[in-house]
């Protein structure tokens, strides 16, 4: 990409480990800004340890999947030579970020309060399990927690079965995401008003936050929302999966004109007027009638019949395993796949960012090894040679 990156001029400072916050700080630095990862010296982020699949330099494909195009710089936070660095960086960037337990950052020192004498217009954005300011600070807590207590587990899977979560870690991924547009509209104003703040968010706000209109439903209505069979929506039909001759097929008739254009093409047009399925409320209350009818139609021919009949006139798809999904040559035209360079790996494959700008994929590079960019880091930020081997003589760094 030859543009100017939107957010390149910026420096992050990120005391960030395992998922959530360094998936949300991966769309900064993927956008330009300079994303410093602290990380603890010798051990790092937990993520680097993440298997069952390593780099020769025993650090983990997982620990790819977050933090690519950013510098690491090993720290220790909670002494006080390693304190004083933190100041010194955070008086010339933009925002402080952290994903640690919600009693830590100001134990640590990461909050506005304590960091703004440094630096005024400083952001301090905060993503933790349960929050900062409450019974649940102390908690620890991961993205399969929030998404039972959430209330996903119950609405995930068929009914018959046990409660079933996600299958990723979209609690993680949503909040960091989150994260990232709450940092983003402090920064805004911070480079208008010259004042910055702390910014938080948490897993389990987020989890809940996403449950959306079923939400609604049961806080005004007292409606709560079930399981359906073969993942189908809760209040609209057709649309779910059906069985086909070689796999599944998702179907998602989810409008009349959508409706007229299934019954028409997969020539069952009298069905369009069938008194059971007439209207869309006629269609949800005989659903298993509706299903039934549905299944001898599709599992009389194969998947790609079905997708190449059905595609561009109703919303469809095949429902692909993780290794067709990945393999998919449609990703090839939307240029999903990338490669970027590591010391391990000439040719290392990872995803693309899913953002474009004026129609271009946003560049990537590998994520950094352990410490990689700390005597430069702190070079730039004008620790001269004796302080860098003092730091280290003493394990700060």
């Amino acid at each position: 990409m030859t543009a100017k990156l939107p957010l390149a001029g910026f420096r992050i400072l990120s005391a960030e480990q395992y998922g959530a916050g360094p998936y949300g700080t991966m769309f900064l630095a993927q956008m330009g800004a300079e994303v410093i990862k602290i990380e603890p010296p010798r051990i790092g982020d937990t993520a680097r340890a993440v298997g069952p699949h390593f780099l020769r330099t025993g650090e983990s494909l997982y620990f790819q999947s977050f933090n690519l195009n950013k510098r690491s710089l090993t720290l220790d936070l909670n002494t006080p030579e390693g304190k004083d660095v933190l100041r010194r960086l955070a008086a010339s960037s933009d925002a402080m970020v952290n994903n640690l337990r919600g009693d830590l950052p100001e134990r640590i020192g990461l909050t506005y309060a304590h960091l703004k004498d440094a630096n005024p217009a400083l952001v301090c954005a905060h993503l933790s399990a349960y929050g900062r300011d409450n019974e649940r600070t102390r908690w620890p807590g991961y993205d399969y927690l929030m998404q039972a207590e959430a209330g996903w587990l119950s609405l995930t899977g068929s009914p018959d079965a046990p409660p079933t979560r996600a299958g990723l870690s979209l609690v993680d991924f949503i909040t960091g995401t989150i994260m990232t547009i709450g940092l983003l509209g402090a920064l805004l104003d911070a480079k208008r008003s010259g004042q910055g703040r702390d910014v938080d968010v948490d897993l389990l706000s987020a989890a809940i936050h996403q449950t959306s209109y079923p939400a609604v439903w049961y806080l005004n209505e007292g409606d709560v929302t079930q399981r359906v069979e073969r993942s189908a929506h809760p209040s609209v039909t057709p649309s779910q999966m059906f069985r086909a001759a070689d796999g599944w097929v998702f179907v998602m008739a989810q409008l009349p004109k959508f409706w007229d254009a299934l019954v028409k093409r997969i020539e069952r047009p009298e069905l369009a007027g069938d008194p059971r399925f007439v209207t869309p409320a006629d269609r949800l209350a005989n659903r298993g009638a509706l299903a039934t009818i549905l299944d001898g139609v599709f599992e009389q021919k194969p998947v790609s019949h079905w997708v190449e009949l059905l595609a561009g006139h109703i919303p469809v798809s095949p429902v692909y395993g993780l290794d067709q999904a990945l393999d998919n040559p449609y990703l090839e035209t939307t240029r999903m796949i990338d490669t970027v360079s590591h010391p391990d790996r000439e040719q290392l494959r990872v995803l693309a960012s899913p953002i474009r700008f004026d129609g271009e994929r946003l560049p990537n590079r590998a994520a950094p090894l352990l410490g990689a960019d700390t005597d430069q880091i702190l070079a730039e930020a004008g620790f001269d040679a004796i302080e860098i081997t003092s730091l280290k003589e003493k394990g700060v760094i």
